[in-house]
């Protein structure tokens, strides 16, 4: 009897295995062989594109670098990276001792010369008066009009060295020309700047609602790129969002990029509300050519070719029907129908091997 038992055990064991290797071959055998799908014939907008990839730049003044116009130690930073700033806001200060100083020798270089004319006026008006009288030489008039008239100038001068020095007392403080993002930060405090020969980099700041797409088209289509086109734009941060823009220039110089010529074009947006879009991102364009609104379209696995005509499978009961159509655009995943087919009408899609083998009535 036990022997009986392990053998039946034994039995079992072993037919287990292929009990469900047959179930498995049969499962996959119904998944492999799978009915073609039917849709109707719907209206929808159909277009051409031309698609392309691109980046997302800066637009022209969107990205200021900040810098420093005089010479002096860096005394206070008022910003780091990724700080949001306001135009006229002061990003950095410099040790204007110097400066300072420079402005009170300028002023009291003013005060002097204001002397100086003032005291030349009144010897000017004596000098007339005793000219007048004839008390004195007429070279001596000469000469107290020629005092005057430097020491005019002298005071103009001077005006100028303290509207000089007022400016470069300025340059101590050094404040943002646009609103927008620290993007970067080249000085930190305590360093030693030298405006001697350029201005050195304080900060990088950019403006993140001035941004636009340089899509690089290939020259087989740019040639259909036109100003003012309606392009469509994805980033791989939000792939699921879709933004809207519009061609505003392309660039004349083209652009080798893996050994193929193409041409930068121009694609601009408005900043989107609930989305932060960075410049270098990666985008994917498509520019639309031209629209067909509200069309008939199917599928365009549902349409079919006999030599130069088109035709769909429309099932009726249990049999098909071969409906000749004419087509008219395509888009990438739909064919316009200009007629053969009415609004609703079913159409058979994809691989139709097995439904066909009756053959289908025309």
């Amino acid at each position: 009897m036990k022997k009986l038992t392990w053998g039946l055990v034994a039995a079992v064991v072993v037919a287990l295995p292929v009990v469900l290797l047959g179930r498995a071959a049969a499962t996959r055998g119904q998944e492999h062989v799978s009915g073609p799908a039917v849709a109707r014939a719907t209206r929808r907008d159909i277009g051409s594109v031309v698609k392309a990839t691109g980046v997302i730049k800066p637009m022209s003044g969107a990205e200021v670098k900040v810098g420093s116009r005089a010479s002096g130690v860096v005394e206070r930073l008022f910003v780091r990276i990724g700080d949001a700033v306001k135009r006229g806001q002061i990003l950095a200060e410099l040790d204007t001792r110097e400066l300072r100083a420079r402005h009170g020798q300028a002023a009291a270089a003013l005060e002097s010369a204001r002397a100086s004319s003032s005291y030349a006026k009144a010897d000017l008006q004596r000098k007339r008066e005793l000219a007048a009288a004839r008390l004195i030489a007429p070279s001596d008039l000469d000469l107290a009009e020629r005092a005057y008239a430097v020491a005019e100038q002298q005071g103009k001068e001077a005006e100028a060295n303290l509207e000089y020095a007022r400016t470069q007392l300025g340059y101590g403080r050094i404040c943002a020309p646009i609103a927008g993002i620290v993007a970067s930060v080249s000085t930190e405090e305590g360093e030693t700047v030298a405006a001697s020969f350029a201005a050195p980099t304080f900060v990088t700041l950019l403006d993140l609602a001035r941004l636009e797409v340089w899509a690089y088209v290939d020259e087989t289509d740019i040639g259909r790129i036109q100003i003012g086109q309606k392009a469509h734009f994805t980033v791989d941060t939000y792939p699921d969002q879709d933004f809207e823009g519009r061609v505003t220039a392309i660039y004349p110089q083209a652009e080798l990029r893996d050994n193929v010529v193409n041409y930068v074009t121009v694609v601009r947006f408005d900043p989107p509300r609930d989305r932060t879009l960075r410049p270098e991102m990666t985008t994917a364009v498509k520019v639309a050519l031209e629209s067909h609104e509200h069309v008939l379209a199917v599928p365009r696995r549902a349409v079919r070719r006999d030599g130069s005509r088109a035709f769909v499978l429309s099932p009726h009961g249990d049999e098909m029907v071969r409906v000749w159509v004419t087509t008219g655009s395509r888009d990438e995943s739909h064919w316009e129908i200009v007629s053969g087919l009415r609004e609703g009408d079913p159409v058979l899609v994809g691989d139709v091997a097995t439904a066909t083998a009756g053959g289908a009535k025309e």
